[in-house]
């Protein structure tokens, strides 16, 4: 994952966080993440190094402080592939009765298919804050590929966004930890847990597609 979160190069005229800010901004991060995530890990020991090095500098920009702060959020939820793993779990492709999205009951498989597609792909757009993405200033879009289970409850977890800017990938599990619960997926007659993936093009806009990714995520 790309952490951009001290940037050599300041930005001009752009406001700086007091050391009183940072203080409170540090311990709030940590706070959230241990109350979720019992062991420390390499991105936690990250985290620490980068609070060592901003408070000896003694300040923050607008930039940087957003940056933590995504990664503050992306450490502080004890819902990702490393933590629910996807052996146990079906590929979308290969089952027989996806997740059923409310509004897609009664229709025939394959309908109800592309309905759960498109109702999830729908719901990210709509719920994705596209100044995440303006914000960046690409100069043309980018893409990023996307895991999530849904479980035998019809609960999603089990998240993953592979490398992108740190703040996109804040705001794409964002957006997933807001989808509703589902009829969970079935497969033979009985409830199954199944591998979504999808890409998610971003930049001025934002465009989702379903893909079937051959490698599970790491």
């Amino acid at each position: 994952m790309n952490l951009y979160l001290i940037r050599k190069k300041r930005f001009q005229n752009s406001p700086s966080i007091s050391i009183l800010s940072l203080g409170i901004l540090f311990i709030s991060c940590k706070q959230t993440t241990n109350s979720s995530i019992k062991t420390e890990s390499d991105l936690i020991t990250k985290i620490n190094a980068v609070q060592e090095q901003v408070m000896a500098q003694g300040n923050m920009t607008e930039v940087e402080e957003q940056a933590l702060l995504s990664l503050c959020s992306i450490v502080s939820h004890n819902d990702g592939l490393a933590t629910y793993t996807t052996d146990n779990s079906m590929i979308l492709k290969d089952v027989e009765i996806t997740p059923v999205y409310n509004g897609c009951e009664e229709l025939s498989i394959e309908e109800t298919r592309e309905c759960f597609k498109n109702k999830v792909s729908t719901f990210i757009k709509r719920e994705f804050n596209l100044s995440t993405s303006k914000d960046l200033n690409l100069s043309e879009s980018k893409q990023v590929e996307a895991f999530f289970i849904i479980n035998e409850k019809g609960n999603l977890t089990g998240m993953k966004v592979r490398d992108s800017e740190v703040t996109v990938q804040a705001e794409i599990l964002r957006v997933l930890r807001k989808m509703p619960v589902m009829k969970p997926a079935s497969n033979n007659g009985k409830r199954v847990s199944v591998l979504c993936s999808i890409i998610v093009e971003y930049g001025n806009d934002i465009e989702v597609d379903f893909a079937y990714i051959p490698e599970r995520p790491d």
